[in-house]
């Protein structure tokens, strides 16, 4: 009697070895399928990675695990082989990053535009301007409140690009920025007064704070519109200054250099990669829109 109680005990137990080995198994495969890629909060705050992810995880079985942040941070990410990929939107910096052995190449993916929101009683006098620099330098003059990210994003970047184009005097800023318990010095030039708030924070945040003081804004349409017209709560800000070259906002993805970083899951990110530029990824990104708007347009397949 004794005897069938223990063998049936060691039955039980290799059992449920087996059981545990065999969901560890599983575990490690599932983990096997799974990359991490950092990105510009926009590809998250206008919903577009909600409607790429499931569809290229069951055409693929991979899944993304995203890190949404600012496109410095994005960067300082893939620099320091935290991420598999970034995706982002400051060329000029995506450029470096690759010409510095950080990334394997740049792959042109989407674009959209720039835009400068505002108040509609529009204090500085800026709506139907198509020369961006001009209208901020109309806001700066006017002293009229601006609203800025100052978190070393690819919106930032470009709204520094824009300020220099200005004959405004800027003066040279540094700031500390917190992400995630980790403390980062950027620096940057800025115009003076009041006016001018650079909050540290992303794109939706940065938003709502916006409506919350009627301030300017510059942002991207995509975001815009999911802000817009996309949530209950809406959004009273409306676009004032649109369509100058200036305001192009290309998007490239980059798979982290397995050279540099010999740890990083590189197949999985050329997977996706390769997936965003086919038909169906493009045809994805071309056909997400948010009541019949269009928030991005693809640049592998025109």
């Amino acid at each position: 009697m004794k005897k069938n109680f223990k063998m049936k005990k060691v039955v039980v137990l290799l059992a449920m070895t087996l059981m545990t080995a065999l969901i560890s198994g599983s575990s490690y495969a599932n983990e096997d399928k799974v990359f991490k890629m950092s990105t510009t909060t926009s590809t998250q705050s206008s919903g577009l990675l909600d409607v790429l992810l499931p569809v290229f995880e069951k055409d693929t079985g991979i899944k993304v695990k995203v890190f949404a942040k600012g496109t410095g941070a994005a960067i300082r990410d893939g620099r320091d082989g935290n991420v598999d990929a970034i995706f982002v939107h400051a060329k000029s910096r995506e450029d470096q990053f690759v010409s510095n052995g950080y990334g394997t190449k740049r792959y042109a993916i989407m674009h959209n535009d720039f835009v400068i929101i505002g108040p509609a009683k529009d204090p500085a006098g800026i709506k139907g301007m198509s020369n961006a620099a001009k209208a901020l330098e109309q806001i700066a003059k006017a002293g009229s409140m601006f609203v800025s990210r100052g978190d070393d994003s690819g919106t930032h970047t470009k709204e520094q690009a824009l300020w220099a184009a200005t004959d405004l005097n800027l003066k040279e800023v540094k700031k500390d920025l917190i992400k995630k318990g980790k403390q980062y010095n950027i620096s940057f030039k800025a115009p003076e007064g009041k006016w001018y708030m650079s909050i540290g924070q992303g794109m939706g945040k940065a938003t709502i704070f916006s409506e919350e003081k009627q301030a300017y804004l510059l942002t991207d349409r995509g975001t815009f519109i999911k802000y817009k017209f996309g949530r209950d709560q809406g959004l009273d800000l409306e676009v004032l200054c649109e369509g100058d070259n200036a305001l192009s906002n290309p998007y490239g993805f980059i798979p982290i250099s397995p050279k540099k970083f010999p740890h990083v899951k590189y197949d999985l990110a050329k997977t996706f990669v390769q997936w965003l530029i086919s038909q169906k990824g493009q045809t994805t990104i071309n056909n997400y829109r948010l009541l019949e708007k269009q928030l991005f347009y693809p640049d592998a397949i025109k």
